[in-house]
C-alpha cells in the first residue's frame, strides 16, 4: 500500500562559520520569499543564492549560500 507523507522544509546558511537552520515561516512561501523574510533579521542573506532542494533524513532541505567575504 501506498502512503504518503508531508516532508518538512529545512532552511540553512552558515554564517562566521556557523551553521543556523531556520524554521520555515509558512508552507505556502517560495524558498525565494523564505530568503527575503529571513534577509530583514540575516542582512547577510540580502546577496544569497539558493541551493536545492535536496531530499535528505525525510526532510527537503534548502541552504542559503552569501556571497560576501568571497573574492572572484
Amino acid at each position: 500500500m501506498l502512503t504518503t507523507k508531508h516532508l518538512a522544509r529545512i532552511f540553512s546558511f552558515k554564517d562566521k562559520e556557523q551553521d543556523i537552520n531556520l524554521a520555515d515561516p509558512s508552507t505556502t512561501f517560495s524558498p525565494e520569499a523564505v530568503l527575503n523574510f529571513y534577509a530583514q533579521t540575516y542582512p547577510i542573506l540580502t546577496t544569497a543564492t539558493i541551493t536545492g532542494p535536496v531530499i535528505k533524513d525525510d526532510a527537503i532541505q534548502y541552504q542559503f549560500v552569501t556571497q560576501i567575504g568571497t573574492k572572484g
